[in-house]
């Protein structure tokens, strides 16, 4: 043996056994581990590792039909589907903002501006309160392992239901919608705070409003087959669409719903890669930060599967800002998930986001309370901690100064303070500035080069005319 492989076997063996398994392929661990380590291997981080993501983990294994993708795309980018004609799915996320706003709470519509320059309105058509939740990416959700939808999963896959989706609508949603991305775009055109408008204003804001829902998504139906070029793209999407009279909104959210699939998925990160067989795709400070993701700092009791998301809920302590859902004493608080169960037990609980693109997608929270992600993992690791030291400049909320007056008073509220904490389901960690770092490194490891640049999706006009997101 020369002195070389000497010093090499002197070396590996004073690394723990973790560094040895950094560097062994995943199907050839059982082989390659020393004998009388594999007992030890089976409990390591690599059998909490998630399989590599395939197309079959998609609808259409992510390649829906091109005319349906496309019109579903126009569709997106177009205020057509709002009352008033001033807001489209794209003005709370777009593909210049990583299908974000940016923005801790959305301002629809009735707003100018996109993104962080979005203003509040002025006159008539001023906004009347920011939308209460912060707007969720739209990475990967054509996945299938992606059966709940919005904060709080008020729409979710339910094959006991005539629709086979339970959600606000109850009966009245369409029996024709293809999986629960499409079932979740039915719903941001109902809402008077995102695309609807207000009061008396339109006939769609009046249908939203009196709760009528068919008739809102009637209405939207009409205007796209008042649209030669629309009927033309639906036509061609759909088999079954001959006359403008075929044209439904369901329609339209399935090929919403194709476009967010096949455009948004994102499985190429250098994390994607290491789980390929690429392990020189991440850094060795991120490998670091993956065993403690994996092992000591527990994300992963939550943040789990392939998507890391365990799709439940739970409460974390989370600062309560902005205009909340109308719940507790002040009206200012968001109970989460029991506005959906009545579950007294799910108070404050809200779903797990998926950390796919995680470093692009701030602000952070079901408020979008964060605007910088490692105080956010901060806050994860003591959110009690975090709950009483949160830094109110951390929001990022067009101002108004009536809206203003609302945006913080939860935090100053001892009760509603006090019941956010004791709800709390985590246990504080410790990890040194150092680890800390490392974990930085793995989450910004999850971030799919490919999706940080987006504007090839944005159209350059669409079939209404109308001006697009701004």
């Amino acid at each position: 043996m020369t002195s070389t492989t000497l010093r090499s076997v002197f070396v590996l063996a004073l690394l723990p056994l973790s560094a040895h398994l950094s560097a062994i392929p995943v199907d050839a661990r059982a082989s390659t581990i020393p004998e009388g380590a594999r007992e030890l291997a089976a409990d390591s981080l690599w059998r909490r590792l998630p399989r590599p993501v395939r197309d079959s983990d998609y609808y259409d294994r992510g390649n829906p039909r091109p005319a349906k993708v496309e019109l579903g795309r126009l569709l997106f980018f177009d205020k057509i589907l709002s009352g008033n004609q001033n807001t489209s799915c794209a003005t709370c996320h777009h593909s210049l903002t990583d299908t974000g706003d940016g923005l801790s709470l959305g301002i629809g519509e009735g707003a100018r501006g996109l993104a962080v320059t979005r203003d509040t309105g002025s006159g008539g058509d001023a906004v009347h309160e920011r939308v209460p939740r912060n707007a969720p990416p739209v990475f990967n959700l054509g996945a299938r392992q992606f059966w709940r939808m919005f904060h709080d999963g008020r729409v979710e896959a339910d094959a006991s239901q005539p629709s086979g989706f339970r959600s606000p609508a109850g009966d009245d949603l369409p029996l024709d919608l293809e999986n629960v991305l499409a079932a979740q775009a039915m719903f941001p055109v109902t809402s008077g705070t995102e695309m609807a408008g207000q009061g008396t204003e339109n006939e769609v804001a009046i249908a939203a409003a009196a709760g009528d829902l068919p008739a809102v998504w009637e209405l939207l139906a009409d205007r796209l087959g008042a649209i030669p070029i629309y009927l033309e793209l639906f036509q061609m999407a759909f088999d079954d669409v001959e006359s403008a009279e075929d044209i439904t909104y369901s329609r339209a959210a399935n090929a919403i719903a194709a476009f967010e699939n096949k455009s948004w998925r994102s499985d190429n990160s250098p994390f994607d890669r290491f789980l390929r067989r690429e392990h020189a795709a991440m850094s060795l400070k991120a490998k670091r930060g993956m065993k403690l993701f994996y092992g000591r700092a527990r994300c992963a009791d939550c943040h789990s599967g392939k998507f890391q998301t365990d799709h439940e809920f739970h409460a974390l302590a989370m600062p309560q800002i902005g205009p909340g859902k109308g719940d507790g004493g002040s009206g200012l608080e968001d109970f989460g998930r029991e506005r959906v169960t009545g579950d007294p037990d799910a108070r404050y609980t809200f779903r797990t986001p998926s950390l796919r693109n995680v470093t692009q997608t701030g602000p952070w929270g079901h408020a979008g309370a964060y605007d910088n992600l490692r105080e956010m993992v901060k806050h994860m690791l003591n959110p009690i901690a975090g709950l009483y030291s949160y830094d109110p400049d951390q929001a990022v909320l067009p101002y108004r100064s009536d809206l203003a007056e609302l945006d913080f008073q939860v935090l100053e509220d001892a009760s509603a303070m006090s019941a956010i904490e004791e709800a709390c389901e985590l246990e504080p960690r410790t990890l040194s500035e150092r680890q800390i770092d490392d974990l930085m490194d793995f989450l910004w490891a999850l971030t799919d080069p490919q999706s940080v640049d987006l504007r090839v999706d944005v159209p350059a006009s669409v079939p209404s005319g109308l001006t697009l997101a701004e």
